[in-house]
């Protein structure tokens, strides 16, 4: 069976001794326990102010130790963790495996996306998936706007994210139990000391607005549109200012209940 191609991601090589070690004292998941064999974990870079800067999967194919990167945020991505390296025993280097994704049955070399059931699965393969001329014949937007699922360069914005609102904790993201990594600090408290006031939600729109559209409520700022599927978006917003009908260029916007 052939997924559908990913053409926006950059799938790289990871070696050496200390790879996951290595990644452990810098990503928000606990990646460890895919020295055991096959599997694939979700996981974000952050900024010492723990700010996000990228997210990615790290997969273990049981062949192979991989990192599947957005293309938008790959090199920066690698010269971070380059800069970090020093003197562990890692190597990262280009692969020539593509991402597939897919719906349903899944091949036997497939594994579930770890962020939610919905997602379906992803395959690691030497050829391309499917690419329909027409677009994606799965509307993963659609995916996303339903269960409030962040993407890069979309939802997540480099510098200025914080992953605790953008769902992380609930799409499996981030691991409370497993030790310091870099922004760990911040995250914690944020986790057991605070409530989220803002964060991404889903909502309902009546009209027009585009990708970006500042949300007001009674005439205040209130929060930015983001992905839209049908009269569905994901929007970052400030919760108390979200207790009512709220307006984006001509649309009404109202608050959807939690995913």
């Amino acid at each position: 069976m052939t997924g559908e191609a990913a053409a926006d991601r950059r799938v790289v090589a990871l070696t050496g001794a200390d790879v996951l070690p290595f990644l452990q004292g810098l990503v928000t998941n606990d990646v460890l326990p895919l020295a055991k064999g096959r599997g694939i974990v979700w996981a974000a870079l952050l900024t010492p102010q723990g700010k996000y800067l990228a997210d990615f999967f790290v997969v273990n194919t049981g062949a192979a130790l991989l990192l599947d990167l957005p293309e938008a945020l790959a090199d920066a991505t690698l010269r971070r963790l380059t800069m970090y390296r020093l003197r562990a025993d890692v190597q990262l280097a280009a692969s020539p495996l593509q991402v597939q994704r897919g719906l349903g049955a899944a091949p036997a070399d497939a594994l579930p996306d770890p962020r939610h059931p919905a997602l379906g699965w992803r395959r690691y393969a030497d050829a391309p998936g499917t690419a329909p001329s027409t677009g994606p014949a799965i509307d993963w937007d659609a995916i996303r706007v339903a269960h409030v699922i962040p993407e890069a360069a979309r939802e997540l914005l480099v510098d200025d994210s914080y992953i605790l609102e953008a769902g992380f904790e609930r799409l499996h993201g981030v691991d409370f139990r497993k030790g310091c990594y870099v922004g760990q600090e911040v995250t914690a408290r944020m986790k057991h000391k605070t409530e989220l006031r803002k964060g991404l939600v889903r909502v309902r729109l009546h009209g027009e607005a585009g990708f970006g559209a500042e949300i007001t409520a009674d005439g205040k700022a209130a929060g930015t549109l983001f992905t839209r599927a049908g009269d569905h978006a994901i929007a970052y917003l400030r919760l108390d200012r979200a207790t009512g009908p709220m307006q984006a260029g001509s649309a009404t916007v109202t608050l959807d209940p939690a995913p």
